[in-house]
Formats: C-alpha cells, structure tokens, sequence
C-alpha cells in the first residue's frame, strides 16, 4: 500500500479511537476493510507514536480508545473530539431543528461521515448506558438486528429480552425506535431500561415497516400532532425551559412577566402534567381537548380528596 493512504487510515483510526467506550477490532476491521490483525498493528503504530491506547472488556469484548489524559499529545487529540460543552451546545442545536427539516437531515449526515455521531453521544450519555448506545448505533450504521437483554417495560410491566430494527434516537439518546421483531410494531425503548444490547448476525428484514413518530418537546410520542398555546408567567416560562430546554425556541415575550408558548405536541400527558403542576402560572389557550383534559384530571383528584 502506498504511504499516503497508509497514513490517512491510521489518521481516521486514529479519530475513530478518540472516543470514551472505545472500538472492537471487529468494528475497526469492517469500517476500515481490513483484517482485525491489521487492526491491532495500527493500535501498536499509534502507541509507538506517543498516543495511549488504554482498553476495558464489556460482554466478552475488549474495546480499545485513547487515553487522552495520560497521552504526551493531549493538546492534538484535544483536536480531534468535541470538549463537553461543545457537545452540549452542538447537540442542543441539531435537536431544536424540526424533524422533518432538511437541514437537519444534512447536518446529522455529516456528523455521520464525520464522526459517526456517536462522539455528540458521550457527553449527554450515562457512563453504564454508552456501551448500550454503541451497540444500538452499530445496529442502525449497519442496518443489523439488536437484541435487547432484561429490558424493563412499563407497560407489561415485564422484563425480557426484545429482537428489534434500531432506527434512530430522540433528544439526547433517552430513547431508541425500533421495530419489535416479534409484534411487528415500531415502538420507542428507553435506553436507561435496557440491561444490555448486542448486536445479532442477521440484517434488517422489516425495513419496508419501519416508521418513526414525533416527538415533543415534552418527551412524549406519537404519529399524529396537535397545537397547543399556552400564557405563561415568568416563574412558569424558566421552568419550562429548565425542565425542557427545546421548549425555549417555541416561546415568545409578550410583556415582562407574560410570555406564549405555542408548538405542535404529541400527546396530552405531557404538557398537561406540565400545566397542573403550575396550574397557578399557566393559562391554557388551546385546544379544547386540553382544557377538558385538565378539568378531568382536576375533578378526579377533587373527588379522591
């Protein structure tokens, strides 16, 4: 092989390396078309070169990344990844942009060839759930199958394992759709009650069905969306946004202690439990669907008192 290609794929593993989780040979060896032996040589080139490469084992594995706090280079792997507060600040972006909006789409492609996206995860992502989110993410690179081991439900109230089609993520990797192989239905599967994730030997056999919902900002799902509009006081718009930052881009100032939120939500549940915990400091506009929903709720809650 000639030089110049040598050295732009030990520079790509190289990036590829900088990552908390770390890489398996077998990932190294498939993104890179080469064997794993070849692999494990690059790893040994960089680690003659000053960079540690520190391992950890998880499922019978070993995941290989570079140690850039050890490493006599840290200011040049600081280059190649993204501080904390620039993976907050990047992903917050990104995710404030409509689902549907092209722009969006073109900005996670390039994260994709750049980075793999994975690099914006590991700041927003439990330290015991990045392994998880690195399997689910190779399922979706890769259009493979994922089985989910002592998944918690809670709508069975159950726990076990679920074989499904990853297809993407909501904010901050709270969640994964998936296409549940043995219902055949999309559904959304919280990261946080997955026990662990691995990735089978079979490909994607249901693309054809695979369909992802909407997601508000309130963090709840469905296929259909509906208008909501909302007066707010002051105390209720910082809570708001405290509580669900991607609300902010849908409020306005009306005065300086009167603020409307207005945007399209997914269910009723979750900007109505928002509105009865400050039932004092937020009007509801609309829909009616809304109000009825928030007498109900009031009347039960009157008649168990």
């Amino acid at each position: 092989m000639a030089a110049q290609p040598k050295i732009q794929r030990v520079l790509d593993m190289l990036i590829r390396l900088n990552c908390k989780y770390g890489r398996s040979l077998k990932d190294l060896s498939e993104t890179f078309d080469i064997s794993e032996r070849t692999a494990y040589r690059y790893i040994e080139t960089l680690r003659n070169a000053g960079f540690v490469i520190d391992k950890k084992e998880a499922y019978g594995t070993w995941y290989y990344y570079i140690d850039t706090e050890s490493s006599p280079y840290r200011d040049i792997s600081e280059l190649l990844h993204f501080s904390r507060e620039e993976a907050y600040i990047l992903s917050r972006a990104i995710h404030s942009i409509d689902n549907e909006n092209e722009i969006k789409n073109n900005l996670i492609k390039k994260l994709y060839s750049l980075y793999d996206f994975d690099r914006v995860a590991v700041p927003v992502v439990k330290k015991e759930n990045s392994v998880i989110v690195n399997q689910l993410m190779q399922g979706i690179n890769h259009k493979q199958q994922v089985q989910l081991i002592n998944y918690q439900s809670a709508h069975s109230k159950e726990i076990g394992n679920r074989i499904i089609e990853p297809m993407g993520f909501t904010t901050n990797f709270v969640s994964v759709w998936g296409f549940d192989t043995a219902d055949h239905q999309n559904k959304l599967f919280k990261t946080a009650r997955i026990g662990s994730a691995e990735i089978t030997n079979f490909k994607w056999q249901h693309e054809h069905a695979h369909r992802m919902g909407y997601v508000d900002v309130f963090r709840c799902s469905s296929y259909e969306k509906f208008p909501v509009k909302l007066e707010l006081t002051l105390m209720a718009k910082n809570l708001l946004v405290e509580e669900y930052p991607l609300a902010e881009q849908y409020i306005t100032k009306k005065s300086q202690n009167n603020y409307v939120f207005e945007s399209e939500v997914s269910s009723l549940h979750g900007v109505g439990r928002f509105a009865l915990g400050l039932i004092d400091e937020v009007t509801v506009c609309q829909p009616e669907k809304l109000k009825d929903f928030l007498k109900e709720k009031i009347a039960r809650n009157n008649l168990l008192a």
